[in-house]
């Protein structure tokens, strides 16, 4: 329970503390010191000029008297002059102390010893004549000179009163001290206390009102700087995604005009400078679009949704050719909902469409090829049966298929009486007569390898627009490698080859996909089988080098030619010695896809002067947090 106390505590923590660790707070501590160490030098020449001033009273007072000093005791009347030339005498060591590393870094010491050095100067020299001194009028012009041109650390103000008024009230008291004014030989009275306590409060109330006032203005003048350097950096970061974005940056009117754009749509326009593209550009749907319906199709989207996304088009670039672009773009409006201008981005897509066109054409011939070994096969079938059965329904009956597949090399085949009648004599439903297994295989070989030409073909056009999606997870890189070669086993043994796996179990572990690195495995080795004779040695290793692990699959075969190293990774690159395989050159592509998004590199050792040797490198899973 927060008690009266507490809340005063917690009260002059927040009001007076400086938390060391606010970066705020320590650069106005630093404003302030560097503020009174300015003004301490101007209030010493002030200091300076006004004792110069009394002592010159006091010089020409003793060639021509004052009537006002002769009111005096005669014991304070000789001593002014001294006590001034002492005091001046104070202020000049502080001008000096002014500029030392001490003056600089710690104005708050000067700033209580100069204070300091004129008020007691004269308290000490009465004290060693016997009586007390009320300077009430030097106390004042001290304080108040104080709280004008040093209004900064009121606490300072406080510490330069209370010491002087505690020397006066106290060592005068304990010493028995008397004024030497007769009317008044009392130290003190309470009108004078009433108005040395109120003067200094007003002082020092002058001086907290000021320091705050500026403490609050420092602050707001900090997070204003703060937040403009803020506003710098989005800036320079927005300016460089804007000016280095690989996709067109716009803002468009809604009336077909550009307001901005950047390099990158300019590039895609095929224009030098974005400036062009803003001068040039000044009826959009006509201009731009091969289709002018397509920029009052944008309009209508955007004010039915707010939004566009994969907007596509067909676009005259400046020298006249087509291409696509796709838009993604919105509507910004004011506050009352007006709309002011169109913001988006364009991205060139010609080569995702011509690409989208080449897949077509192709999967259209590869689905007439899927056809062409079973209508072939189906033909032979049913000449050999118009041979010997005439026009009639035939096929593979199922249920004997089943156990033809499991028993014979020859397969039955069904005819029925179904088709128009023939000058053949029809024979009885159900009647079979055998075809070779190998021909059915051979179907199902040509169809499987054709549909996997087509997963392959699809996988890495897919890569190629998203790229790699990987399932990271950590994995050891032996259990990997193991599965891969097990996989392999039959395709091992049908080439003969000799396999020799020197990846250890000790091997850090690696953040990885294990589908996606069994795939690198497989397909390396896979590709040292199909370019090669049996008889194939192949090694399979990885060691951790600084934070990566480095693996290598080397063979003993033929070896590639400088030429063929250049090109090895490219998309549908197939070597030349093997003109009459069926494959369509994806795996090192893929192999290359997986590893870099793996955040690895790959390549071939182009210095063994036999076989080849692959190598790619994983990062390490890292034991810092």
């Amino acid at each position: 329970m927060a008690t009266p106390f507490t809340k005063v505590q917690s009260w002059w923590r927040k009001t007076f503390s400086t938390p060391k660790t606010d970066e705020i707070h320590i650069l106005y501590k630093a404003w302030r010191n560097k503020f009174l160490w300015q003004r301490l030098r101007l209030w010493l020449w002030l200091a300076l000029i006004c004792l110069l001033s009394f002592i010159l009273r006091d010089i020409y007072g003793l060639f021509f008297p004052f009537q006002e000093l002769k009111k005096l005791p005669e014991s304070i009347q000789p001593t002014s002059f001294v006590i001034n030339f002492a005091m001046l005498l104070n202020i000049l060591v502080c001008f000096a102390l002014h500029k030392t590393p001490l003056g600089r870094h710690r104005p708050n010491l000067l700033f209580l010893g100069s204070s300091w050095s004129i008020s007691l100067a004269s308290q000490l020299f009465a004290t060693l004549r016997g009586f007390a001194l009320p300077d009430s009028i030097g106390w004042s012009l001290l304080f108040l000179s104080q709280a004008i041109l040093m209004p900064v650390c009121w606490t300072l103000h406080l510490l330069c009163q209370a010491a002087v008024l505690i020397y006066y009230f106290g060592v005068n008291a304990i010493l028995g001290l008397k004024t030497p004014i007769p009317d008044h030989p009392e130290i003190y009275n309470v009108t004078f206390i009433l108005y040395i306590f109120w003067f200094c409060t007003i002082c020092d109330i002058g001086v907290y009102l000021y320091d705050r006032l500026q403490r609050s203005e420092f602050f707001a003048r900090q997070e204003l700087e703060s937040a403009y350097q803020k506003l710098q950096v989005a800036e320079a970061k927005y300016r460089s995604i804007f000016e280095n974005a690989i996709e067109g940056i716009f803002q468009s009117t809604p009336d077909g005009r550009y307001i901005t754009a950047n390099p990158a749509l300019a590039r895609i326009y095929g224009y030098s400078l974005p400036e062009e593209v803003t001068a040039n550009f000044t009826d959009i749907e006509h201009q731009l679009y091969v289709d002018p319906n397509r920029r009052a199709e944008f309009v209508r989207l955007m004010e039915k949704y707010g939004r566009v996304s994969e907007f596509e088009s067909q676009i005259y670039r400046r020298d006249g050719s087509i291409v696509w672009i796709s838009e993604k773009a919105y509507a910004v409006r004011d506050e009352q909902g007006k709309l002011l201008y169109y913001e988006g981005l364009i991205e060139d897509i010609t080569q995702r469409k011509q690409t989208e066109e080449e897949l077509r054409v192709f999967f259209h011939a590869v689905s007439h090829d899927l056809r062409n070994p079973v209508l072939g096969t189906l033909m032979v079938l049913k000449n050999l049966l118009n041979q010997r059965v005439g026009n009639g329904e035939w096929g593979v009956r199922d249920a004997d298929t089943e156990k033809s597949l499991s028993t014979s090399e020859d397969l039955p085949i069904f005819a029925s009486s179904s088709f128009p009648a023939s000058p053949t004599p029809p024979v009885p439903a159900s009647s079979s007569i055998p075809v070779p297994r190998r021909v059915l295989e051979r179907m199902i070989q040509s169809s499987d390898r054709q549909l996997n030409l087509i997963n392959s073909l699809m996988e890495a056009h897919v890569s190629e627009l998203q790229g790699i999606i990987l399932q990271r997870q950590s994995v050891k890189l032996l259990s990997i490698v193991e599965a891969a070669i097990a996989d392999l086993e039959p395709l091992l043994l049908q080439n003969q080859a000799n396999l020799t796996n020197l990846v250890t179990a000790d091997l850090p572990l690696v953040n990885a996909d294990p589908t996606q690195l069994w795939r690198v495995f497989s397909n390396l080795i896979v590709n040292a089988l199909k370019h090669n004779p049996p008889g194939l040695v192949l090694t399979i290793n990885a060691t951790p080098v600084h934070d990566k692990i480095y693996c290598t699959v080397s063979d003993n075969g033929v070896g590639i030619s400088q030429q063929q190293t250049h090109r090895l990774f490219e998309l549908y690159f197939r070597a030349s010695n093997i003109r009459n395989s069926v494959g369509l050159g994806l795996g090192l592509y893929l192999c290359k896809q997986i590893i870099n998004a793996h955040g690895g590199e790959i390549g071939i050792d182009t210095t063994s002067e036999t076989g080849a040797s692959f190598w790619f490198t994983l990062p390490i899973i890292s034991n810092r947090h």
